[in-house]
Formats: structure tokens, sequence, C-alpha cells
């Protein structure tokens, strides 16, 4: 049986199908999960903003036109739920540990060079708690969620170009963070 697109299975949802939604669940809610893992680190919180996101496309289905990208009509409203989540709960957010670079950065050959690497990556995580929270938004989004970046732009209501540039320069301002603790 052929398989439906995500655009083809929300407008489905769209058209009062609503099960369909259970399928696009299925099939995005570890990338959403990791989204908001990225952004707060907190992995019960983070479950229930996967709820809220996919309550949310339920509940403003009629908003999608199917033109675009569901993908970056998802994050957009996942990066909508994590902004109001934010402004409600500013001041007890957690520390991000950014697990996912610990996953990737582990090498278990040589101790010393594992002890390093551990080392770099509390680094990493420090600079990037320093990051302002959109730089270190579109880093998690290209970097980490692996998104392309004329889906960012969808995302964040600019071009393709304008995510790029974004991006770019959210590194070079991580890198400077990151090299400006390495020297104190």
């Amino acid at each position: 049986m052929h398989q439906l697109t995500d655009n083809a299975l929300m407008l489905k949802v769209k058209s009062g199908d609503l099960d369909k939604l259970g399928l696009l669940y299925e099939r995005h809610k570890r990338r959403v999960f990791g989204f908001f893992f990225n952004m707060n680190g907190n992995a019960s919180l983070s479950e229930d903003l996967v709820q809220n996101v996919f309550i949310r496309m339920l509940k403003y289905r009629h908003t999608f036109t199917g033109k675009g990208s569901f993908i970056a009509w998802m994050f957009k409203t996942a990066r909508n739920v994590n902004y109001d989540n934010y402004k409600k709960y500013s001041k007890e957010r957690n520390q991000n540990d950014l697990a996912s670079i610990a996953h990737k950065l582990q090498d278990a050959d040589d101790l010393s060079s594992t002890m390093d690497k551990s080392d770099n990556i509390a680094q990493l995580n420090k600079a990037m708690q320093r990051l302002p929270r959109d730089k270190r938004e579109i880093l998690v989004l290209s970097k980490y969620r692996e998104i392309k970046f004329s889906e960012i732009g969808e995302i964040l209501g600019c071009t393709e170009g304008a995510a790029k540039v974004k991006a770019h320069r959210a590194l070079k301002d991580l890198r400077t963070i990151f090299l400006q603790m390495e020297s104190t």
C-alpha cells in the first residue's frame, strides 16, 4: 500500500479524519521531543510539550494549507509552544545538557580522549546556554534536528538565505563564547 505523505495526512486531518493525526504523531514525536529536549534539557517537560504541539496542531488544523512543508508547519507550531512555555516558566528553566552531542562525540578507544571530550561537551553545554535563545534555537534546528534551511526559513518566517546567515552568525557567536570560556 502506498504510504501517504505528511502533507496528505495533515490535509486528511484538516478535512475531519482526525485519526490520521495519530500516524503523524508516531512519525514525528521523536523529532519534536528532540527539539524540546535540546532547548530545555528536561525530558518530562519535553514529553508534555510534544503533546501540546499535537493538541495545538489539531486545534489549528484549519490553518494548514498543504502548500508548504508539513515539517516546517509542525516545527513552527513547536516553536510557538516552546515560546509560550518559556514565557510562562522562564525562571524555572533547567540547564540544557545536550545529551545528543555527548552521544555523537563519545569515543571509548582512549580514556584520556574521552575525558577531554567530556570536558569539551560540558564547556559546549555552558557556551550554548550563554547564547541568546533565538540563536540557540536555530542551532538546535539546523545542527541537531538536521532540518533543511528552506524549512527553517518557513519556521522563522524568513528566507532560506536569511536562515543560513542566522545559523552562521549563531555558530560564530558560539565559537567566540566557547573560546572565551576555554581561555579563562
